[in-house]
């Protein structure tokens, strides 16, 4: 279903029911005093944000001793398989891809809370409407979320039982802590959560690929590159694309051209490949067509998803846009050079190795939790103002060993 769409149907529907619900649902209060023994994590709409909310997940196992539970779009549900943090039998996935699907699985997630006896649900959503309508009827006595207060933020209703502020100065992965850490308090708080939250509770777990999935994707790099030999080559990869939800994402293609260029003129030993799904072949093509170089390959939907950790395993480094495999690669060692422009890299950094180059013009970051991260911009010059020169600086830099 297309992104503008839903952000209309999570207005025009969204806004009504959630009014209407929090007048016939009783009063919500944080009951205290229970631990939270199945809980589940709702995130619907960002698959980067699953890594992101594993330091949650990890926080809540570890202090609550709870089963995780996890409800996300079916479209996204790859993102969350990556890190292998809840098992398949606790995931509930909702189709995306049309409204009669998504009105008939909402349906059966309120079955399927009830038959898994979910007593606590947090809501990881940024002030969207769906799910704080999925999150006031699953049942849950803790209902945790977001809540605007007087800040910024969209209304959702009266929904929840534990009402935390949301910081837009504070890291997101801390600010999924701070849902965690409501749900942990000895006494209720306005607003939730009043905690401190250090650097050190953000770490994120590592995946380790098994050999044979190594072996696998090295072959996989063979099949584009036959010289390649994992002892002798580094692997960089470009991964020029971003999603739909924000396509002012996106650095100037020709930028990643000539970024590639100095890479291949300057390291003799360095293989570029081009990532991005099946759908984004033609395009990855187009790239590595204008480079020209016998050592930039197109690599585009060569491998399966749940095959990327291994491939970020076996390469040096990553230069992408502000998108879902900057975080996937959290999960791994490897470096990245991540590229912002629209959002703030103060909120989203990602968790790994990462150097972030961001221009930091005026209006950048122009997409928040209060305008539902849509921008009336069609002309993204925070992107543009990143010279090639800063991002081969960072390149430069990983790729020697200079950190």
């Amino acid at each position: 279903m297309n992104i503008d769409t839903m952000r209309r149907i999570d207005y025009f529907a969204g806004v009504p029911l959630c009014f209407l619900l929090s007048i016939v649902s009783r009063e919500t209060k944080s009951p205290g005093g229970q631990v939270p023994e199945n809980v589940l994590f709702l995130e619907l709409s960002e698959m980067g944000s699953t890594v992101l909310a594993d330091p949650a997940m990890k926080k809540a196992e570890r202090d609550f001793g709870s089963k995780l539970h996890f409800a996300i779009f079916d479209t996204n549900r790859p993102g969350l398989a990556l890190s292998k943090s809840v098992p398949d039998e606790n995931i509930f996935v909702i189709r995306d891809d049309s409204f009669l699907h998504l009105a008939l699985d909402s349906l059966g997630f309120l079955l399927w809370t009830r038959r898994k006896r979910i007593d606590t649900v947090f809501d990881l959503e940024l002030f969207s409407r769906f799910s704080a309508l999925l999150t006031g009827l699953s049942g849950a006595t803790n209902r945790v979320g977001f809540h605007a207060f007087h800040n910024e933020g969209l209304y959702r209703g009266n929904l929840l039982t534990h009402k935390v502020a949301y910081n837009p100065y504070m890291h997101i992965a801390k600010n999924f802590i701070a849902l965690v850490n409501a749900a942990g308090a000895e006494k209720p708080e306005y607003p939730y959560s009043k905690t401190l939250i250090g650097d050190d509770e953000i770490d994120i777990h590592k995946v380790t690929p098994g050999t044979q999935a190594i072996e696998a994707t090295r072959a996989g790099v063979r099949s584009v590159y036959p010289a390649f030999d994992g002892e002798r080559h580094r692997i960089v990869l470009i991964n020029s694309n971003a999603s739909q939800l924000l396509p002012q994402r996106r650095w100037p293609e020709d930028r990643y051209g000539v970024l590639i260029e100095r890479i291949l003129s300057d390291f003799d030993d360095v293989i570029v490949l081009i990532t991005g799904a099946p759908s984004e072949r033609a395009e990855a093509e187009q790239l590595s067509l204008s480079v020209g170089h016998e050592r930039c390959l197109n690599f585009a939907g060569n491998i399966a998803f749940e095959e990327l950790t291994a491939l970020y395993s076996i390469s040096a480094l990553m230069v992408t846009n502000d998108s879902g495999p900057a975080h996937f690669a959290s999960l791994t060692d490897m470096p990245v050079v991540v590229l912002f422009g629209p959002e703030t890299p103060n909120m989203y950094k990602p968790l790994g190795r990462a150097s972030v180059v961001y221009a930091g013009i005026a209006c950048s970051p122009c997409v928040s939790a209060a305008n539902h991260r849509k921008t009336t911009c069609m002309d993204n010059i925070c992107m543009a103002a990143i010279s090639v020169e800063q991002v081969y600086f960072a390149v430069k830099a990983e790729i020697r060993g200079k950190y």
